[in-house]
Order: C-alpha cells, then sequence, then structure tokens
C-alpha cells in the first residue's frame, strides 16, 4: 500500500515546523519537558473544538459561539454535580446532551430560519455567557469532584488522555468526512448549496447536522476545561472561538465552504497554540498577543482569497521557466 500525503495537509504542517523552529530558537524555555506537556495540554482544548469549527466552515458557515457555549456548559456542569447532586456521569452525559441541544438551535435558526450564521452564533456569543452568569450570581464553582481532575490529567499506558482524545475524535472526523455520504454532503453544501440542493440533498439537514457536531464537539471541550480547573466559571472559554475558527483557517479550510481537510485543522490547532506559548515565553502583552492572533487570522484568510490567483500566477511562471 502506498501512503500519499494530501497536499492539502503540507502547508499547515510545513508552517507548524517552522514556527516551532523559531520559537525554540527564541526561547531556551520551550523545549523544556514541563512546557511541552502545558502546551500540548492546552493545544488539546482548542483542537477538539475546532473538529466543530471546521466542519461547520465546511458548510459554508461560522461559528462564533463556542467560547462562550464553553463558559455556559462548564457552568451547568458544576450546578449538576454541585447543587443537583447528579453523580459525575450522568452531570456528564447531562452536559454534553446540552451541548447538542445548543448546537441544533444554531442550526435550526441559521438553516431553516435562513438567519446567518454569523449572526446567529454571534447572538450566541453575547447570549450564551449572559446565561452563564445568571448561575451562582455570576461567580465561578470550584472543587466540583476529585474524579473530575483525571479526566484530563490522566494517562492511559503512560499517554496523557488528551492525546487519546484529540486520536480518537479527529480519526472518527476524518473517516466521517473521507469516507460517509453525510460528510460528501457536507462538502457539496459549502460548495455550492444550489447545485447540492438540485442534486437531491437536503441542505438545511445537512447545514443542521454540522452544527449539531460543533455543539457536542464544544461540549467535549468545556468538560476538559472544568476538569482541567475543577471548577466551573462564566469567564472560561474566552477567544477559544477565535482559536478555534484561526485553527480551521489556518489548517486550510476556506471560508467560503466546501473546500479543506479536518486533519490539516489539527497542525492549525497546534500552530496558534505553540505561538501563543512562545508570546508567553517572551513576556509578550497579552494586548499583543491578541492583535497577532488576528493578524494570523488575516493572512490565513487573504492566502485563501487570493489562492485562485496567486497559483495562476504561479503556472504562468512556471509556464515562461519551461520555456
Amino acid at each position: 500500500m502506498k501512503f500519499r500525503l494530501d497536499p492539502q495537509l503540507i502547508g499547515p504542517l510545513v508552517a507548524l515546523v517552522l514556527v516551532t523552529a523559531i520559537v525554540a530558537l527564541t526561547s531556551s524555555r520551550f523545549l523544556d519537558p514541563g512546557n511541552l506537556a502545558n502546551l500540548s495540554l492546552q493545544a488539546s482544548i482548542v483542537a477538539l473544538i475546532a473538529v466543530g469549527a471546521t466542519i461547520v466552515i465546511f458548510t459554508g458557515g461560522i461559528d462564533l459561539s463556542s467560547g462562550s457555549m464553553v463558559a455556559l456548559l462548564t457552568m451547568i456542569l458544576a450546578v449538576a454535580i454541585r447543587d443537583l447532586g447528579l453523580p459525575l456521569e450522568l452531570a456528564i452525559v447531562a452536559v454534553l446532551f446540552v451541548g447538542v441541544v445548543i448546537g441544533g438551535f444554531n442550526g435550526v435558526v441559521s438553516a431553516y430560519l435562513r438567519i446567518p450564521s454569523f449572526i446567529t452564533t454571534l447572538a450566541g456569543l453575547i447570549a450564551f455567557r449572559g446565561i452563564a452568569l445568571l448561575f451562582n450570581n455570576g461567580s465561578p464553582i470550584f472543587s466540583l469532584d476529585p474524579r473530575l481532575e483525571p479526566i484530563f490529567y490522566g494517562t492511559l499506558a503512560g499517554i496523557p488522555l488528551p492525546f487519546i482524545y484529540i486520536i480518537v475524535f479527529y480519526a472518527v472526523a476524518a473517516v466521517f468526512m473521507g469516507r460517509t455520504r453525510t460528510g460528501r454532503e457536507i462538502y457539496a453544501v459549502g460548495g455550492n448549496a444550489s447545485a447540492a440542493r438540485l442534486s437531491g440533498i437536503k441542505v438545511q439537514r445537512i447545514q443542521t447536522i454540522a452544527f449539531v457536531i460543533a455543539g457536542f464537539m464544544t461540549a467535549v471541550g468545556a468538560i476538559l476545561m472544568a476538569a482541567r480547573l475543577n471548577s466551573g466559571s462564566p469567564n472560561y472559554g474566552q477567544t477559544l472561538e477565535l482559536q478555534a475558527i484561526a485553527a480551521a483557517v489556518v489548517g486550510g479550510a476556506s471560508l467560503s465552504g466546501g473546500r479543506g481537510n479536518v486533519l490539516a485543522t489539527l497542525a492549525g490547532s497546534f500552530l496558534i497554540v505553540v505561538v501563543q506559548n512562545g508570546l508567553n515565553l517572551n513576556a509578550v502583552p497579552s494586548s499583543i498577543q491578541n492583535i497577532i492572533l488576528g493578524a494570523i487570522i488575516l493572512l490565513a484568510v487573504g492566502v485563501d482569497m487570493w489562492r485562485p490567483e496567486l497559483s495562476r500566477r504561479l503556472s504562468r511562471l512556471m509556464g515562461r521557466k519551461e520555456k
């Protein structure tokens, strides 16, 4: 069997290697085992939420609500354990269910009520954090359950559990997008919704499914966030939606929909986290970090928008050289 690397993976992987090398050269602490372990754990939450964000982008939509959803879902988990007395397992199932419901709500409003997903999820970004503030008078809830932290910090056969979560969910997402009918329909809807509708695809249903997946993956990220800090807080998840979208775009997902590779999003996720880690190690203020993150998103979107023109110019240049 021959292994063929998807061309869409090459760019993000090369960028990740280059950025990692630059950060390692600018900070002697970057390659410290403790820092690398912390970096990998930090990347896991962004990477998992980015799975759902990427699939929504494949349909031509956008999800701006995931960061606020994390805050709301961690508070729901905290209240379910502390105030309602639910067992940890049942509380986790409840959070996953609520995540699916919220994702379905975003999908139905965007697809069936025809309100652009940008507006729908922008409203969610504001409203969900507001709802989170209604719990416990807007204060965090700490020390939820001693069995919660091992979900994030535990290991299996010496491998940190977050790594296993990433492998499992990205493997499932890759198979889903590349080997199932629904996955192919997601690409078709993002590529040309009108043509997809004429070919018999239920466009609104597919768009809703994408948001349901995003809601579920955000709930997974919220559980890991709560497990990492053994608490729930309405302040959690700030800028997570931007990091997830940036990971998808840096990974090559087209904001116009219909093009991208979910595995490339994983490389994009680590690239974003490596950049932030390097800035932290070099004591760059958070305000500057936000500017740099915005610049990365702008650059990635610019490359995506200008890709056809760049390809044409490169083809002409190569043709002249051949002559």
